[in-house]
């Protein structure tokens, strides 16, 4: 379900997967790094982040970051001494892709702590500054997680980054992802949507400053 805004934790490091096997004609060489604010092993969200892959234009290499559960608590007196190594390797994909997905699940009405904490490690940098952007998020309510939605554009705002009026809410998730796996028609073709609309925008933001 296509929301307008107020949307995989597996611990592996992060890989590279293609999309087909040439670049887009209309959108040329974009790499998206994909984000996922939940650590549970069955978690709706996670299951999302694993369609992106599948779903992006022909050309396009997907950065998946599973590691958020290595980073530590942020402290501002760590980052202004010396930057540990987790974030510092969350910095330099952000600053590598042209573009993000976020998958986060709503918890008490906002994102998940996790994704807060990252977040919070990438505030301190420029890499996310004017960098497209796009929201997915699951829940088992009728809402979607709109709420963590809301929470997020509010604080990506004041980070700078270009985060898309579109994304995807999919509500009463378990009808439409089954064995960890999106299985819904619609909710498929309206992420494959977001995901042309995201590729764009990214491809369009290199062009300008090449």
């Amino acid at each position: 379900m296509t929301g307008t805004g107020s949307a995989a934790g597996t611990g592996a490091p992060a890989s590279r997967r293609w999309k087909g096997g040439s670049q887009s004609a209309t959108v040329g060489f974009v790499k998206i790094l994909v984000l996922c604010g939940s650590l549970r092993a069955q978690s709706l969200n996670a299951a999302l982040a694993r369609a992106v892959p599948e779903l992006v234009p022909d050309g396009v290499a997907v950065l998946e970051y599973g590691r958020l559960d290595q980073l530590p608590y942020f402290n501002q007196d760590v980052e202004d001494v010396e930057l540990p190594a987790e974030p510092a390797r969350l910095r330099g994909l952000v600053a590598e892709a042209a573009a993000i997905v976020i998958a986060c699940p709503e918890y008490a009405h906002g994102a998940s702590g996790i994704m807060k904490n990252a977040l919070e490690w990438l505030v301190g940098g420029i890499e996310l500054m004017g960098k497209p952007l796009a929201l997915v998020s699951a829940s088992t309510a009728p809402t979607g997680g709109d709420r963590a939605q809301a929470w997020l554009r509010e604080t990506l705002a004041v980070m700078g980054a270009d985060t898309l009026e579109p994304s995807v809410l999919v509500p009463t998730a378990r009808k439409r992802i089954v064995d960890g796996v999106l299985v819904d028609p619609e909710v498929r073709d309206e992420l494959r949507d977001l995901l042309a609309v995201l590729v764009e925008r990214a491809a369009a933001a290199v062009e300008s400053v090449a």
